[in-house]
This record gives C-alpha cells, structure tokens and sequence, in this order.
C-alpha cells in the first residue's frame, strides 16, 4: 500500500499548509476527519470514540460510506494508537501523523514514543506539523538532504545512551561521540551542503527538523510588535 495519512485531533493551526500528496490513503481520527474535510480531503477511514465531534458529524461520516471504527471512550488504546497498529497491519511504504503535536503534553510525548513501533514494524513513520518533521532511526549510516523551509536539525537520544554518533556535511561535526538523555550536544545543528550524513552505532535516536515559527512571515528591516 502506498503513505499513509493519520490525522489526529490535535490543535488545527499546527497542521502544515499541505498535507501529503496525492494517491495517500486518508484517515481520519476523531476531530481529524473534520480537519480533512475542511481541506476537501474524504478521509478512507475514520477511528475513534468521536467525543471530539457532534453525533450529526458522525452520521454524515456514515453517509459517506467510508470505513468508520467506532470505539468507546473507556479503553486501553487512545483513537491514534488503534488507528496506528490498524496501519500499520495494511504494510504501508510509510505512515506520516498530521495532528499529532501540541495540546496535552501526555498526549504529545507519547505520540512521540509511538514512533518505535515503525521501528519494529520495519514501517517509517514520521510526525509532521507545521514547524516539525520528526522520525526515530535504529544504528546505521543515513543520508540527508537540506530543507530550505525546515534548517535545523537535532539528534536526540530516545535511548539512555546512543554511541558512535557521527556528523558530517553539518555546521558542528561530531566523531564517534557518544550522547546520552540530558544532553543537548546534537541540539540545533544546520547542514553547510545539500547533503550531509549522520551514522550511530547503538542506541535509537529521534531526529528532528525543524525551523523557527513564523520565521517566512517576518521581512528583514522590520520590527515585530
């Protein structure tokens, strides 16, 4: 199956402009199915208890004959997460979670923590708003490409400790470092080429895109009030 597409209920002003492209498979979870509407997205699939929206949202999903997975609010799972192992059981090339970020921060951090089961999946997944492109990687050598619209990027230690991190084509270089929880010696880099590359020996690492809000909206010379 080709990308798919969560998108969860979290706050609406995070989503980026765009949203994936064509030929993804949409799903919607609880208010998400309300985002993908908004954008003239008929989400495939619907999950959740749908507490977030009105019991006549919910019948024009119906009406629309998609798949609906209706859950109660009293469970072991949150709608993402059964929306997530749902996905990742259709064996997608990758999964991208829109809506994921902001609001409740224990909402927030484990959405960050779901990330490892692409990992165990052999599925990527990646946590995408409007200022941050987030993915989880195991031990090896990756290669990767400057964003112009995303500059900066961090390498944080989902593991205790992550040994042998090596950075090149970066503004800071790192040789065989090793980095643990607590450090913020990977925060806030900068690629310097079109291409750089970044390798570990052990341990998982998060990686992180990211740039400063609003940083397109502010035009040199000017005071922001």
């Amino acid at each position: 199956m080709q990308t798919i597409c969560i998108v969860s209920g979290g706050p609406e002003h995070l989503l980026p402009q765009e949203m994936e492209s064509e030929n993804a498979f949409y799903i919607g979870v609880d208010e998400g199915v309300l985002y993908l509407q908004k954008r003239n997205i008929i989400p495939h699939a619907a999950f959740g208890d749908f507490d977030s929206i009105t019991r006549e949202d919910v019948t024009r999903l119906q009406d629309k004959k998609m798949e609906v997975f209706t859950f109660e609010r009293e469970k072991d799972m949150t709608d993402l997460e059964l929306a997530l192992r749902w996905s990742l059981k259709q064996n997608p090339e990758k999964i991208i979670l829109y809506g994921a970020t902001g609001g409740r921060l224990d909402h927030e951090l484990i959405n960050f923590q779901m990330l490892k089961a692409g990992l165990d999946a052999n599925i990527p997944i990646e946590i995408v708003d409007r200022d941050n492109i987030i993915l989880m990687k195991e031990p090896g050598t990756y290669t990767i490409e400057s964003i112009h619209e995303f500059p900066y990027v961090s390498f944080l230690p989902f593991s205790p400790i992550v040994t042998g991190v090596t950075l090149s084509g970066f503004r800071y270089r790192l040789d065989d470092a090793t980095v643990e929880w607590g450090s913020t010696l990977c925060i806030s880099n900068e690629l310097v080429t079109k291409k750089g590359t970044y390798s570990f020996d052990s341990g998982i690492i998060m990686v992180i895109r990211s740039k400063d809000r609003d940083r397109n909206l502010k035009t040199p010379g000017t005071i922001s009030k």
